[in-house]
């Protein structure tokens, strides 16, 4: 029944006006936003630095890969294919990944990538790492290294004290990109954050924090040479400021506005617009800990949602309402396995742990506001369902940099809605990193699931591994550990006649623009 539960009724819900979200009025007609060897992107988020092993932050993964570049890459369809490694073997222990690197490949500077700049990408960063110097992300993945031999400039050996089958998916995947040895010892780290060279195709001309970032083509990149020779990057955290940007012909490109804002620029003359179900998911995060360490809570809060409904207000229908932390079809979905909308079932939940008409369950919620299209909008409908059953959320708008913070520090609420990318969507990269109380990934630090995981993570055997993650998603969502919600689905906004390759993860590569 309430699978029929039209945007208004929801926006009614939530005490919004159908006019909540009215742009201002903007003049007719668009202006391009600069010549054809250019292109301007209303981007949300700037980068955390720019060292990009620091952070696994996905919306900078766009922006770090037009600098650095990764050993293995993914095409369009997600396929690992070569990138600074032209071949690649691992052992069928887990225990070692030998390489054989790109010969001719320059960084910025002129110098040239060998295989000693893999040696101190993976193994002296990450021991520094670990020892308590700079603190990288990437470390978390690597923590088992023990050493990567080399075999002359070109190949080498990655070993390990124990087992890691994701060793392939990580070289392609976040804080994993190549930096220059020579260049970090002479000028120190800060000076490379401050300007920062890598073997991409462009280099970074100008950088304001929080503000604009300009890249210009690099003349001597090893590969295909891009179409457009300048890159703009306006940081515009705003979605109703990036919409205004499009319309007024500020940009060229944008993405992650509400889908309504979405539609209606569709039918501006001269701009297109897309809605691309891809590699993510939207889900709730909990603490297992404060209010939500009571599982029939925690039940409770995920049998009140009807997620069929988010999906038809706020997505037009297209995000695919998810009952486990993984997309349909990829290794770790488990079909048939569906977690019901059932608010009676919630209300009784609530009941058996004492909570009632007369006192309901009380917690808080983080939020972020233009991350992912329509976040925000979605928060607060969550909110209104669980009133009706007998739980009272308060909601918290933070910065999604914020997040990484907090979410560090332990200082999260009891409940934070996220965008978890994956975009390798091996299952070890979404419910082994999202759950594990060994990462920094999660709020969660429960010993169960993760104690599941552990053994996960040193299963080589590829059937019992994937077998056992459809296990533990089936596992962690009906003990309240984690609470999914769609499969997440990008936004995007162009002019006509920019053309762009697109990616099943939502990668929005400058590189592979083109004017028409």
């Amino acid at each position: 029944m309430t699978a029929d539960l039209s945007r208004r009724h929801l926006l009614q819900l939530m005490g919004l006006g159908t006019g909540a979200a009215a742009l201002a009025s903007i003049a007719p007609g668009l202006a391009w936003a600069q010549a054809k060897d250019t292109v301007t992107i209303a981007w949300p988020t700037d980068v955390p630095s720019w060292d990009p092993n620091q952070r696994t932050f996905p919306d900078g993964q766009a922006l770090f890969k037009l600098i650095f570049e990764q050993p293995i890459m993914q095409d369009p369809q997600l396929k690992f294919v070569p990138g600074l490694f032209t071949e690649w073997t691992t052992a069928d222990d887990g225990m070692s990944l030998t390489f054989k690197l790109r010969e001719g490949v320059k960084f910025h500077d002129g110098s040239p990538l060998t295989s000693r700049d893999i040696r101190f990408t993976w193994l002296d960063r990450v021991k520094e790492s670990l020892a308590g110097g700079n603190k990288l992300d990437q470390a978390n993945t690597w923590k088992n290294i023990t050493d990567i031999e080399l075999a002359g400039d070109y190949a080498g050996t990655f070993r390990l004290s124990a087992p890691l089958t994701t060793a392939v998916p990580w070289l392609a995947f976040m804080a994993n990109f190549v930096v220059p040895e020579a260049y970090i010892k002479s000028a120190g780290i800060e000076q490379f954050r401050a300007k920062p060279i890598g073997t991409g195709p462009y280099k970074l001309a100008e950088y304001q924090v929080n503000s604009r970032m300009v890249f210009e083509r690099n003349e001597d990149y090893w590969g295909d040479k891009p179409a457009i020779k300048t890159v703009v990057v306006n940081i515009i955290k705003d979605p109703s400021a990036r919409a205004a940007a499009m319309q007024s012909g500020q940009a060229d490109l944008t993405v992650n506005i509400p889908v309504r804002e979405t539609e209606r620029l569709g039918k501006v003359p001269g701009l297109a617009a897309e809605l691309n179900p891809i590699q993510r998911v939207v889900l709730l995060q909990l603490r297992n800990d404060l209010a939500t360490a009571d599982q029939n809570l925690r039940l409770a809060l995920h049998h009140a949602i009807d997620k069929a409904a988010l999906s038809k207000a706020f997505y037009g229908g297209g995000a695919v309402p998810l009952s486990v932390p993984a997309p349909p079809g990829t290794a770790g979905d488990v079909p048939g396995f569906v977690f019901p909308y059932d608010p009676e079932k919630a209300k009784s939940l609530l009941a058996a742990s004492g909570f009632g008409p007369g006192k309901p369950a009380t917690l808080k919620m983080a939020t972020t506001n233009g991350h992912f299209p329509s976040d925000f909008d979605i928060a607060r409908a969550l909110v209104a369902m669980w009133k009706k059953v007998g739980i009272e959320v308060e909601l918290e708008t933070i910065e999604y940099a914020k997040y990484f913070e907090l979410n560090r520090g332990g200082q999260l609420p009891e409940l934070t809605l996220y965008s978890w990318e994956n975009a390798t969507g091996d299952p070890e990269i979404f419910t082994g990193y999202l759950l594990n109380p060994k990462m920094p990934f999660s709020p969660w630090r429960g010993e169960q699931p993760g104690d599941q995981i552990a053994k996960l993570f040193v299963e080589t055997n590829t059937e019992k591994r994937l077998a056992g993650y459809r296990d533990l998603n089936k596992f962690a969502v009906e003990m309240g550990a984690t609470i999914p919600l769609l499969q997440s689905v990008q936004t995007l906004v162009r002019k006509e006649g920019l053309g762009y390759r697109k990616f099943g993860n939502g990668w929005v590569l400058a590189q592979t623009m083109t004017w028409s």
